[in-house]
């Protein structure tokens, strides 16, 4: 963790724009490490729901989601949600502690991050069917299909998120420098 400190504070006296450039080299890192937990937890649950429940049968609709059989039914929609959850679960926390050092109100920024995660777990549950029923109808054989609808999905959320988490995820030690500087 020291060698971590040390090249966080030499990002921070080179400038803002080096420190955040190196806040987005440890983002990449987090995000890859999330992205291993979703798709590690997406292939083990779709081998379980399709072995032990017959999940991918059935289909399923609420709202503006619809995961007909055709698309891998209800067996998809929860493998999919469950996985995105755990990776969103796994990069907040890293991301707070190792990628910004915040210290800020963590229920205040917790209770943000999660409404901003509902809004784009909805997206990404509308999206990921939509390309999963387009990739199955041209071919793409099912597992394919579904992890290929899930890194769409995970790259929107990458793009989407390390704007949002540099705004919540704040050090108000640094914050305290930063204004009594000026």
């Amino acid at each position: 963790m020291g060698k971590l400190n040390d090249i966080d504070k030499k990002a921070a006296s080179k400038g803002s724009g080096l420190e955040t450039l190196w806040q987005f080299v440890k983002f990449i890192v987090v995000s890859l490490l999330a992205m291993i937990v979703q798709f590690a937890l997406l292939n083990l649950l779709r081998v379980i729901f399709q072995n032990t429940t017959d999940f991918y049968q059935q289909d399923f609709a609420w709202f503006v989601f619809k995961y007909p059989v055709s698309d891998g039914g209800l067996g998809y929609f929860l493998s999919f949600n469950i996985a995105n959850v755990a990776a969103q679960i796994v990069a907040f926390f890293v991301n707070r502690e190792k990628t910004f050092n915040a210290n800020n109100n963590i229920p205040v920024t917790l209770t943000v991050y999660i409404a901003f995660t509902v809004a784009l777990l909805c997206f990404s549950a509308w999206l990921s069917p939509t390309l999963n029923g387009f990739l199955l109808k041209k071919g793409v054989d099912e597992g394919w299909a579904e992890n290929i609808a899930t890194m769409a999905c995970a790259a929107i959320q990458f793009f989407l998120y390390f704007p949002v988490d540099k705004i919540l995820m704040r050090n108000k030690d640094k914050d305290k420098e930063k204004r009594s500087a000026e």
